[in-house]
Formats: C-alpha cells, structure tokens, sequence
C-alpha cells in the first residue's frame, strides 16, 4: 500500500510573472553573454532567439478556456445505452456543470440527447464555443468546421494515429497540419478524460498539477485526494500532435494555486520546448517531478509503440532535466510522495537532518540509508545533548539519531524532546521513523509530533511502517495533519525529502542559461564555416583550424608533405616532437601506426615520415600531409566532443579522455545553453573527478582552462548548428593549474 505525504500548508511567494523582452548586452563572459533577469509570465518575445534561431523563451498557451470553458461542444454525442459515447457525454454533461459550462450536443442523428437539445452540425452551434469534444473516428474532417466556428480547444480522443506504425503516423500529421492551419489549439488524439475528472474543491493549500501521456499512471496521484492533497488540473496528452507536455508544464508554472507539477512522461515531442518550458518553472520557483520512461532498451522501445515519439538517449533526457531543476523519479509511488511534499512544505530552514526514534536499531538503520542518500545528520552540540538527557536516560545515544528508549514517549517527556530537537538550529527537518504500531507509545507520539509540527515552521516527517494501515494512529492522527509529512517507506521519505532539499537549493541560485545563450554570431562562427566541408570529416589538421577559430589551444604544429620539410617544422617546433599522418578518412591513427612520439632527432623526423607515408600508401588513405607537432608530456587527458541528440540538439560531452573514455566511459553531458556553474558541475559528475584535483602527488589540473574549453565549445556547436554533426577532441590535456589546457588531437563530422 502505497503511502500519503502531508507537507506543511503555505503559501509560496514567487516572483512576478511577467516576461521582460529586449536587447542582450555586447558583453559575453566565457563565450556566452551576461544574463539579464525575466520573469515567468505569459507569451514571450517572439523575436528573442539564439544564435541558432531557436527560441530563448517559452511560450505559454493560455489554457484558462480549456479547463474552465464557458461553453461546451460535444461531437458525436450519445444518449443510446450500450454506446461508448453515451458513457462519456454523461461524464461530460457532469463535467460541465461542475464547472459551470453551458453544453452543447452535436449529432446529426439526434434532435436531443439526454434532455438537451441536438444539432446537426458544427455550423449550427447557438453561440462561440470555448471547447469541442470529438467523440468521432476520425477528427480531421471536423478540424475545418470548427476553425470556421472559431472554437478555441479541441479534444480528440480517437486513436490509430502514431502510436500504430507507420501509416497512422501519416495520418496524425495530416491532423496536426489541420490543427496549424485551423488556428485552434488540440489535445489528443489518443487521449482520455482525465482532464474532466471530478476534483474535490474541499481541501486547502497548494495543489499539484498533472501531466501524463498514459491516463491510467496518473492514478496514484490522483487518489492523493483521498489523503487530503489537493489536485488542481489534470492533462492526459496522449499522442500530442499539437498541444504536449512542455505546454502544460509552462501553463501550470503561472498559476498561483500550483505548488508542484507532477509528470509521467513516455517521449518528448521536441526537447527544446520541454527545456524552456523546465526554465520557467525554475523562474517561478514551482518544482517539477517527473516519472520518465526509456531508462532501458526495452523501456525505451516499449514508450515508442505506445505514443509513437523519439524517447531520446536517456543520458541527454537525464542531463537536460537535471541542468534544469527537474526532479526525475523511478516509481509512480514515488512520484506521487515526492510531489506531494514539494507541494505543500515550506522553504528548509536548515539542511541538517535529525532523526530520531524510539528505537536504537530502527534509528541506525534509518541513518545509514539517509546518509547513503546524502543528506546531512549533524551532531547535535554537547549541550544540546545535555539538555536531551534531562528526558533521556544517560546511556542512549542522542547525538543524532536521537534514541529514547521507548519509555519517555509514553508520558510529557515525549514533546519536550521533540521540541528541543526542532530548537537547535542545524536543524531543519525533523524525520521519525515509526516501524509499527505499538499503542499506547506509537499513538502518543504520533499526537506529540503534530502537536509540535503546529508550533515549528521546520518540517516534521513521519514514516509509518505498518502494513496495516488502519490505525487510528496513522488514519486520523498523522493523515489528519496538514503539517507533517507521513511516508509509508523508509525509501519514499529519504528520496522526497533530498529532492525537497535540492529543489529549494537549485532554485535559489538560479539563473536561467536561455538569458546567457549567444544571440549574435561571433567572429569565430564566421572563420568557423569557411573551414566546414559538407558530407566529409575533416582532417586533424582541418579540425585543429576549427579548434583555432574558437581560441582552443593546440600544440605548435606544422602540416608538411616532405621529409625535408618534417626535419625543419621539428627545429621550429622544438623537439621532442609528435609526427601524425593527417587525412580527412583517419579516426584512429594510433590503430594503424600512424603516430610516432618523442621524436628527438632530424634521422628519426626523417625516418618516421617515410614510415608514416608508406603505411598511408600501403592502406590507401588519402593524407592531406604529415603534422609535426609539439610533444606535450604532463597533463590529466579529458576529452571534450559534440553530437547531435534527437530530440535537443547538439550536446557537449566532457569525460576522462585517452583510451579512458571507451574503457570507463567516465563522461557527463550537458545541453547547450548551460554557464559555467553547469560546466562545472558537470565535471563533479565524474567518478574520476579527483584526477584534476591531483592525486599521488600530481599537481591540480588547471579546471578554469578546462571550464573554458567546454564554454567554447558550446559556443561552436550553437553557432554552427546543424553544420557540425560530431566533434572529438581526444585528448584534451589539461595542463597543471595556471597553465592551461592542449587539444592534442581532433575530429570533426560534418553531416
């Protein structure tokens, strides 16, 4: 059995919801330009794109129509027992007059339907319709009626679209080109009636909002309403060939009454307008937690015979959320938690975590797990601990978790120490795992831990391990609480409440990227395409230019096609030196032996070319010449490339480099347009993040170099768009700190 969380009722302050539109300032920092301040509010700039033409902010559909129309359509609509649509147009007629919508049956078999007058058609509708309701096969004949009647929204709820293969594809753009042409907004098709559930209109607070592509798993959140959290919309969004996820998403981010966004989310229909419409959720501080599906192959396959969309690498779709704030879940149980907490609790006083219980075992055990997770459990001071065993014997540990034996929750001792334990100010959360029930102890402290939730603006959290959970204890006590959060695992509670930590740290420093992001070309974008070819990849050489256009160090190198010239490009380079056969067809040279090192003479310059030309002839590959390159010997090898995902474009990626990458695949991706700060954090990703630091003696890598290098690259793949397919820069040797950092080898794709 699944269980409810209670957070803190509140009000949330969050800034102004309007969106400020102008000019960038000329200055950049890193390759990208300073960011200016904007708020979250509806519509946006239509001419404020990036250097790439892509959108900087998102665009919010005004969807109060669509949830509370004032009049409704319904097409096809049935009155015949037996009929699906019969089902339905009674929900709808139910619908409406909860919220206060005059509805309007259409069928031209009827002159009425359930005591309501029928019309034939879309033309003879008695007034403007906010929504139609299309309860037909096929959608796409009624699209041009309804454009004609200047209707609003529509719902479709047909399938046999994408979701079926090829030709139902085909044939749902033909309807979302309908859609475009008609001027409405659409949702479906292959949708369901979420969205005209009943809500319950008597419970208080900050509600979740609901987006899911398959109805029925959003039903665990849903029922949340059984447990007192309040729902405010619901948005089933099946195939979305017109309205989709980042639609709702931006639209729920502007209402006042939405404390969290709750998400299950199969395939994205563009990753651009999902990370805008992430963005403004991050503006306006409302946090967004999201269930995505495709972590696997099988996940992956199963998601796109469902709703028919690209699921895109799951390492992208993990980044981008992340970059932006997006809590992503595994479990429905634990999406449905962990947006119920976000929901309602207030802003963490504190970070440290205190965990206390009446049990020695079960507050150990839930240490560890809580630590494992990385929540911080501070020691309580010596005399804070002092003053907890005035109530607690001597020999129970109370420097947290807090242990009180049993005993002292049974009598008025219970709430003293639940009191001084909120007291201390390292605290901010207070969490109380309760195994089972154990009356008379289990119900009087579940009454001294609401009792003293009412008295605290920290949060109270409650782990209620019966199976049972018939309890009066848990039923009426904790769950009648609109100040302490009740979990039914240990899991649930620890990953809500480290999300709840996160969000609220993410969303005080935040600073949108889309502000940053480049809106004019550089000087280097246009040195950039004169070197770009087309179809081909370019040589070393080539791709090192292009790595010079955006100020990337590369070794003092030079490109020569005889022996002669390799002996004086070495005296002019300095030995010892690297030679390298360079060719647009060469990968992987070192497979072939076409890398020579420490090179320290004119006879082995002289040597290796012949040896190095004569293999290239021997393979039949093409060289453009030989490169005599300066020899770079100390260093932490990283790798830094460009590709293009699916669904969001170019991505950087940046990794231990050298034959590392393909043995540890040690890498982190981040989605463009991201700062420094992202860049960095990026690097804290690696699991071998401690070789920049320095180890075994080693000195700190330069990570500002390094920083640079991924900000300039960024920059590349934005400017050149779809004229880079791939870049690799392999190794890229990061220098100790202070000095820099060397791209000794790259590869450029162009598509």
């Amino acid at each position: 059995m699944l269980g409810s969380t209670h957070g803190t009722l509140t009000t949330h302050s969050r800034p102004a919801r309007v969106v400020a539109c102008g000019e960038q300032p000329p200055h950049t920092v890193h390759g990208m330009s300073e960011p200016h301040r904007d708020g979250g509010g509806q519509g946006a700039c239509p001419v404020d794109r990036d250097v790439s033409g892509r959108p900087l902010h998102a665009p919010v559909p005004d969807l109060d129509r669509f949830f509370r129309p004032e009049s409704v359509a319904v097409i096809g609509a049935s009155d015949r027992e037996g009929r699906p649509n019969t089902g339905i147009t009674r929900q709808l007629i139910a619908w409406a007059e909860r919220v206060g919508a005059r509805l309007h049956p259409v069928n031209p078999g009827r002159t009425e339907v359930f005591g309501r007058p029928c019309h034939a058609g879309v033309a003879d509708l008695p007034e403007p319709v906010d929504l139609a309701v299309l309860l037909v096969g096929d959608p796409l004949p009624v699209i041009e009626q309804l454009a004609e009647a200047k209707v609003k929204f529509a719902v479709a709820f047909a399938s046999g679209f994408a979701e079926t293969g090829e030709r139902g594809a085909a044939a749902q753009d033909r309807l979302a080109e309908a859609v475009t042409r008609s001027g409405l907004r659409l949702l479906g098709p292959n949708t369901n009636l979420n969205a005209f559930e009943k809500f319950r209109t008597d419970l208080d607070g900050p509600a979740i909002a609901l987006i899911t592509q398959s109805g029925h798993q959003g039903r665990p959140v849903f029922s949340l309403q059984e447990l007192g959290i309040r729902l405010s919309h619901w948005a089933p969004t099946g195939n979305e060939a017109d309205l989709e996820t980042a639609d709702f998403l931006s639209y729920f981010a502007t209402r006042p009454e939405v404390g969290a966004i709750a998400a299950y989310v199969e395939g994205l229909k563009d990753g651009r307008s999902f990370l805008l419409a992430a963005d403004r959720a991050a503006r306006n501080k409302v946090p967004v937690v999201a269930v995505k599906v495709g972590r696997t192959e099988t996940g992956a396959r199963t998601a796109a015979s469902h709703t028919g969309k690209l699921t895109g690498a799951d390492e992208v779709v993990d980044a981008a959320m992340r970059q932006f704030g997006v809590i992503r879940v595994d479990g429905l149980d634990e999406l449905q938690d962990t947006a119920a907490l976000l929901a309602r609790a207030r802003k963490p006083t504190a970070e440290g975590v205190a965990v206390y219980s009446i049990s020695g075992g079960t507050g150990a055990h839930f240490a560890d797990l809580a630590t494992a997770a990385g929540l911080r459990l501070p020691t309580l001071g010596a005399a804070k601990q002092a003053e907890l065993h005035q109530w607690i014997p001597d020999y129970l540990h109370v420097a947290n978790p807090v242990d009180n034996g049993g005993h002292p929750v049974g009598d008025w001792r219970g709430r003293k120490i639940l009191d001084a334990i909120l007291a201390d100010p390292s605290i901010g959360i207070l969490i109380c795992p309760i195994t089972g029930p154990f009356p008379p102890m289990s119900d009087k402290l579940a009454q001294d831990l609401v009792d003293a939730a009412e008295q605290t603006d920290k949060l109270v959290c409650v782990v209620w391990g019966s199976p049972v959970g018939t309890e009066d204890a848990y039923r009426r006590t904790l769950l009648g609480s609109t100040r302490v959060a009740t979990f039914r695992t240990f899991a649930n509670c620890i990953t809500a409440v480290r999300a709840y930590l996160d969000h609220h740290r993410f969303v005080d420093g935040y600073r949108s990227p889309f502000d940053g992001a480049p809106r004019v070309l550089s000087p280097s974008a246009r040195k950039a395409h004169a070197l770009m070819r087309p179809g081909q990849q370019l040589s070393e050489h080539a791709a090192k230019q292009l790595l010079r256009a955006y100020g990337i160090r590369v070794p003092r190198e030079q490109l020569v096609t005889s022996a002669a010239a390799a002996v004086r490009a070495a005296s002019l380079v300095g030995y010892p030196v690297v030679m390298k056969a360079s060719g647009p067809q060469l990968a992987h040279k070192t497979e072939l032996g076409l890398v020579k090192v420490h090179l320290t003479s004119a006879s082995q310059v002289r040597d290796a070319y012949r040896e190095l030309t004569d293999i290239a002839r021997y393979e039949d590959i093409p060289l453009d010449g030989v490169l005599v390159c300066q020899m770079i010997e100390r260093g932490v090898e990283m790798v830094v490339g460009v590709t293009r995902d699916s669904l969001f474009g170019p991505t950087v990626t940046v990794g231990l480099g050298g034959v590392l990458v393909e043995v540890l695949q040690d890498v982190a991706v981040g989605v463009p347009p991201f700062g420094e700060d992202q860049a960095r954090a990026m690097l804290d990703e690696l699991r071998g993040r401690a070789l920049l630091d320095g180890v075994r003696g080693a000195p700190p890598a330069d990570i500002d170099a390094l920083v640079e290098v991924v900000l300039r690259v960024q920059r590349m793949a934005l400017e050149l768009g779809d004229e880079l397919a791939e870049l690799d820069i392999n190794p890229l040797v990061v220098l100790p700190r202070g000095q820099g950092a060397v791209a000794l080898d790259a590869l450029a794709v162009c598509p």
